[in-house]
């Protein structure tokens, strides 16, 4: 899949990209938007691995960390071989909004139009659960933890 075919998902949070920027790299911080345990190493080939439900888990290395503006890490399934661990690449970017911050995803990589739609509703729902938390909200149980 080329570059250009890149799934890219965005939201706008009202607080600072210093504020939002450790949701990215924080274990603690992390699993209060999305899944029950984040194992997080931020610097570049530091692990990357966030677990959901019934043993399923997220996994990669970080490629590149610029705080509070950006994060790179690879991704994928430990369960399943259709995207394997490390084998796509996000990129999340912070920018300074009118009264907060723009947070574009962009995830490269993905094999195919069943995995495009899977990734665009987890990473819509996850993205709207991180707003929620910044905000000082909560999102209830993650649905996927």
């Amino acid at each position: 899949m080329t570059d250009s075919a890149a799934l890219e998902v965005s939201v706008f949070i009202a607080a600072t990209p210093e504020t939002v920027f450790p949701y990215f790299v924080d274990p603690g911080r992390y699993a209060q938007w999305m899944g029950s345990v984040a194992e997080l190493e931020p610097m570049p080939g530091g692990r990357y691995r966030v677990s959901l439900r019934g043993g399923v888990q997220a996994s990669g290395r970080f490629v590149e960390i610029d705080a509070p503006r950006r994060v790179v890490f690879t991704w994928g399934w430990t369960h399943d071989h259709a995207v394997a661990p490390g084998s796509t690449r996000v990129e999340v970017t912070l920018a300074e909004e009118e009264g907060g911050t723009r947070v574009l995803l962009r995830h490269h990589g993905l094999p195919d139009d069943e995995q495009q739609v899977h990734h665009r509703k987890g990473w819509e729902l996850y993205l709207d659960r991180l707003g929620v938390v910044v905000g000082g909200g909560d999102p209830g149980p993650d649905p996927n933890a």
